[in-house]
């Protein structure tokens, strides 16, 4: 799996369910819409730093592939997570949500699950 690069998303479905399933403030809700973000992932080994710029913030996630860490959600929460690698799918699960990971030929796929809500994410390599 080579996840290496910079993505920037391309496709959404489903962002403003998944945002209110998590309570997310409806203002952020509103301010994500038209925000497509753009992801750096480094990958040394099992050890990864993944960076997701807006415009309105930079966040930054450093972890070791089945190490339980700490990760930053977009809106500032803070969650316990173990990532593992899974059929060349990055796994993350948390208390409160899971997402998935993985390349699609020349796309990033990124499906977000929290309950019956689902956020499917696509991005390009730029």
């Amino acid at each position: 799996m080579d996840y290496n690069g910079t993505w920037k998303v391309y496709f959404d479905d489903n962002l403003e369910g998944f945002l209110k399933a998590m309570s997310v403030p409806e203002m952020m809700i509103k301010m994500s819409k038209d925000v497509k973000p753009v992801t750096v992932i480094k990958q040394n080994g099992p050890d990864f730093t993944i960076e997701v710029k807006t415009p309105v913030r930079t966040n930054v996630n450093s972890f070791s592939l089945g190490k339980e860490t700490e990760i930053t959600a977009m809106d500032g929460r803070k969650f316990k997570c173990t990532v593992r690698e899974e059929e060349g799918k990055l796994v993350f699960e948390t208390d409160k949500f899971t997402s998935v990971r993985e390349i699609q030929g020349e796309d990033m796929v990124e499906t977000v699950t929290a309950g019956s809500a689902c956020l499917i994410r696509k991005s390009k390599r730029v």
